[in-house]
């Protein structure tokens, strides 16, 4: 296991809105409100990723976003990966029904509980020169992977085949909810490193070395290195401006800060963000 310091890159000013202000979260970090828009800043973070990647790889790698789709089943909790419970009818006539002595049949309300397919975005870097074998896979973990169900099984299954065919696995874990499933169990994390998000980068060549970032709720998002092949430099990818673009350009400036996040925080998490929050005039 290893612990990686903070590296540095040349990033792009980020673009100001037509009235000049450039949006930028109160927190120093990841900011735990966006987690309540998961599916839109999931969207963007992969796309800017996809994009900065791109910027930065040798002539004959590629960047390429992809999508994995997998049907979660309706557990009623709210979460999983976006079913839906939809009314289609009120029968009206309906089957006939062979009539009862002295009794009046209810007609009941008919409900289509309904389990779409779902798609999961992440970030694939291939090599052209070798049939677009797959170098490194960049995944942003949703709710999907952390809860119980089919995206959790297949994200593991997936996880197991990337290390044993020597692909790096970049797994950045921006959700405070459901159960941290990177390659590397949460129990071996020291405690030094054992944060409020998670970002754990394992090389293909070394799949049972994980380099584990520390990614505090009171820290910007670091700077991260992810491998490539074992002939090529790693490439720098700065997590915090990508997290910043996503609330600039999502327009998150409307979030109301005056109410607890969705999960909540932790208590001395809480503490801290309440604190914070204040001094910025936002409680």
């Amino acid at each position: 296991m290893t612990f990686v310091k903070r590296a540095t890159v040349d990033v792009p000013a980020m673009p100001l809105q037509p009235d000049g202000v450039t949006m930028r979260s109160p927190f120093p970090g990841m900011d735990p409100y966006l987690e309540a828009h998961w599916r839109d800043i999931h969207h963007r973070f992969l796309t800017y990723a996809c994009d900065d990647l791109q910027e930065r790889l040798p002539r004959d790698l590629r960047a390429r976003l992809e999508e994995r789709v997998f049907v979660e089943p309706d557990e009623g909790d709210g979460r999983g990966i976006y079913p839906d419970v939809r009314v289609v009818e009120y029968p009206g006539r309906g089957p006939q029904l062979a009539p009862a002595a002295d009794a009046e049949v209810a007609e009941p309300l008919v409900i289509h509980a309904d389990s779409e397919p779902a798609t999961e975005g992440y970030v694939e870097i291939i090599d052209v020169n070798s049939g677009n074998r797959v170098v490194t896979v960049f995944e942003l973990l949703s709710d999907a992977n952390k809860q119980p169900g089919e995206g959790q099984e297949l994200y593991r299954r997936k996880q197991r085949e990337y290390l044993q065919g020597g692909v790096s696995l970049v797994e950045i874990d921006l959700l405070r909810s459901g159960r941290r499933v990177l390659a590397l169990s949460p129990s071996r994390i020291p405690p030094s490193h054992r944060t409020t998000y998670q970002i754990c980068v394992t090389r293909g060549s070394r799949p049972r070395t994980h380099e584990v970032y520390r990614a505090a709720i009171r820290e910007p998002l670091p700077t991260i290195r992810v491998p490539l092949r074992p002939t090529d430099s790693d490439v720098a990818l700065n997590l915090q401006t990508l997290i910043d673009r996503c609330y600039h350009h999502g327009r998150y400036n409307d979030i109301d800060y005056r109410s607890a996040p969705n999960p909540p925080l932790e208590p001395a998490e809480a503490a801290w963000a309440h604190q914070w929050l204040t001094a910025k005039g936002l409680r």
